[in-house]
């Protein structure tokens, strides 16, 4: 992002934040994934653990329990080793499998589908010992090391309660057997497991939490880059095609609202249409409220006829107020005149009492 002098005071615009997403700067959390990874190791532990332990202690007492018996042939010691890893990869793959698939969900939650091939490209400037040494002794580097060590602590903390909690169990485990002290090895493990990744969870979100409002502050911009972002996307013929298409239904919207509530249209007559409206109590003036040329004009008259609306050609008076009236505006001193011999012709059609028509100063 370019580094603009001034106070960064505006909200960062959609623009800024999808080039700053296909740079790769998202707002992401290490400790939620590691968090998460682990909650879910525990529940897989709990799963499938009693198959993968039962497979160790059979692999244990095959080898260590038996007497060996050693062969040089080379043959059977690859046919033994090959042996060996099918049984252990078919017993461990379904668990690092679905680790595996848990750790890619736990990023996609965080950032969604985003592939930056740039951010894989080595970069020798992070190997730079004097780079090193800044980011450790800065005040980024110090609330890390701070962090981190609060989590060490909460770690030990979550620990010791869980042992607390199975005091009387630990201190009997001298008297139990192989099965019942692996027994109450695992389920101690699962449940630190579980307690420990269930605190760090809730530091993790919080973290998470700190990163997306960091991440947002790291965007916003100074009124000098917003200036030169909105000229640059101005200059974009997809956006500025958008915009033409935004105003032309901004423009139909009003002309459809405010067409048929108009005292007179004014045309040229094909050409151009504009809408007038004079209410003598509300308004020092008439005020142009539509206006179009072309097939919005075709449009105005039509609303017109269908409404009741009267249709008046006047030339000169129409491209007078087509290029100087906005919409919205009252029309100019010079005009009083033409407008108001318009109204009172109006009126006239429509049998009504004249009011009061402005004059020109």
């Amino acid at each position: 992002m370019a580094d603009q002098s001034g106070e960064k005071s505006f909200e960062a615009t959609q623009h800024r934040k999808d080039k700053a997403r296909e740079q790769g700067q998202v707002p992401y959390s290490q400790d939620l994934g590691s968090a998460l990874l682990l909650i879910v190791g525990a529940g897989l532990m709990r799963m499938l653990g009693g198959g993968v332990s039962n497979y160790f202690a059979n692999l244990t007492t095959r080898y260590l329990g038996e007497p060996i018996s050693l062969r040089a042939d080379e043959q059977q010691l690859v046919s033994q080793a090959n042996e060996l890893l099918e049984q252990t990869g078919a017993v461990m793959l379904p668990f690092l499998g679905l680790l595996l698939l848990a750790g890619v969900a736990t990023s996609i939650l965080q950032v969604g589908f985003l592939f930056v091939p740039e951010r894989l490209q080595p970069d020798i400037g992070r190997i730079n010992p004097l780079k090193g040494f800044g980011r450790i002794f800065s005040s980024q580097g110090a609330a890390k090391l701070g962090f981190g060590l609060f989590k060490v602590l909460i770690v030990a903390a979550v620990s010791v309660a869980v042992l607390w909690s199975r005091q009387s169990q630990v201190l009997e485990a001298a008297a139990l057997d192989t099965m019942a002290l692996a027994t109450l090895l695992f389920n101690t493990g699962f449940e630190t497991m579980f307690w420990v990744g269930f605190a760090l969870l809730v530091l993790a979100l919080a973290d998470f939490a700190f990163q997306k409002w960091k991440h947002s502050q790291d965007l916003m911009m100074t009124a000098q880059e917003m200036k030169e972002e909105m000229k640059n996307l101005q200059g974009n013929p997809e956006v500025a095609a958008r915009r033409r298409q935004v105003q032309r239904q901004m423009a139909l919207n009003r002309i459809g609202s405010e067409v048929p509530k108009a005292d007179v249209v004014v045309t040229n007559p094909t050409e151009l249409a504009i809408a007038i409206s004079y209410d003598p109590e509300t308004m020092a003036s008439p005020v142009v409220v539509a206006k179009g040329a072309d097939n919005l004009a075709a449009r105005i008259r039509r609303l017109a006829l269908e409404h009741d609306v009267p249709v008046v050609e006047r030339k000169p008076l129409a491209r007078l107020l087509y290029k100087e009236v906005d919409i919205g505006h009252p029309v100019p001193s010079e005009s009083f005149a033409a407008v108001a011999e318009v109204l009172a012709y109006v009126y006239q059609l429509k049998g009504k009492k004249i009011p009061p028509l402005p004059r020109a100063a």
